[in-house]
């Protein structure tokens, strides 16, 4: 019995010093650090193709950019409520402009111009999170959470789904309407699955994309939602709710990122090298090295 006992607690100890050691492989402990706190709530983390992040504080209607070079400054006021952002090939950040429920794409020389604005002659819901897919297709989540600058006081269409924009179309189709209110999303980079988060089930799905874009074989991979979602460049899936959790693409959770705030809206990886990983944080931005990249 002794033995018994024995093995129990070194296998604990053994399962314990594993779990430590999985985390010191993904970065380094207390290496996690405070940008700015200077925001009212941080949201649609985004990097461009020279590492650069840009990320909303949509109740300021404000999008924000931290360079390489670690300089924070306001990028763009008046962001129609900027929500989830993600860059396409050419540069231009695509935004969910959740102020008139569009989808905005600004140049480099911040002209905007309204790439979607209804689906079947009514207002979605609000364009929460949003991936973009080789081709320049967008895909979005639309679900419904009453702003306080809507005039609006119910939604004009029922349920709450995730659409499809191929390139140069302004009409979307439906590709998921089997969640309950998607949230977070993002796709592997060989475009064959995506990853959506169901806040309502706390669940995260995973989707085949088919040739069409629409999404077929629904696969339960987390039993836990998810604000805004990443990858690593081994496949890990990042997701942020109470400080960030890492997984395993079977599932499997391997860290866990604590933050001082009451929630973490999104991340992103950024930097020169793809490998620093940034957190929108309620009123605060943070960033922790790692050692993976990322692939978005």
């Amino acid at each position: 019995m002794k033995k018994y006992f024995l093995f129990m607690a070194c296998s604990a100890l053994s399962l314990a010093c594993f779990a430590q050691s999985t985390e010191q492989n993904l970065f380094i402990q207390d290496s996690l650090k405070l940008i700015s706190s200077q925001f009212k709530f941080t949201e649609g983390a985004s990097v461009d193709k020279q590492g650069n992040v840009f990320f909303t504080d949509q109740p300021n209607d404000k999008i924000w950019k931290y360079d390489i070079h670690g300089k924070l400054s306001l990028y763009m006021d008046k962001s129609g409520r900027a929500n989830g952002t993600y860059f396409d090939n050419k540069g231009n950040l695509i935004v969910c402009a959740d102020e008139n429920n569009e989808i905005w794409s600004i140049d480099q020389n911040k002209n905007i111009k309204v790439l979607f604005s209804e689906y079947e002659g009514k207002k979605v819901n609000g364009p929460n999170d949003i991936w973009l897919d080789k081709k320049g297709g967008i895909y979005f989540t639309d679900p419904y959470y009453q702003r306080d600058y809507w005039t609006r006081k119910s939604p004009e269409i029922k349920g709450q789904k995730v659409y499809y924009i191929p390139k140069g179309k302004k009409e979307a189709i439906v590709v998921a309407d089997d969640v309950i209110k998607p949230n977070g999303i993002v796709g592997t980079p060989d475009g064959k699955f995506l990853y959506v988060a169901d806040m309502e089930a706390n669940k995260t799905y995973r989707y085949r994309i088919g040739a069409d874009a629409r999404l077929t074989d629904k696969q339960l991979i987390l039993n836990q939602h998810s604000d805004g979602m990443t990858l690593d460049n081994k496949g890990n899936i990042y997701v942020t709710g109470k400080g960030v959790n890492i997984y395993k693409p079977t599932g499997e959770k391997i860290a866990h990122i604590d933050v001082p705030e009451e929630w973490c809206g999104n991340i992103c990886f950024g930097g020169k090298n793809k490998n620093i990983l940034f957190i929108t944080a309620s009123k605060s931005l943070y960033t922790i090295p790692m050692n993976t990249r990322g692939v978005e």
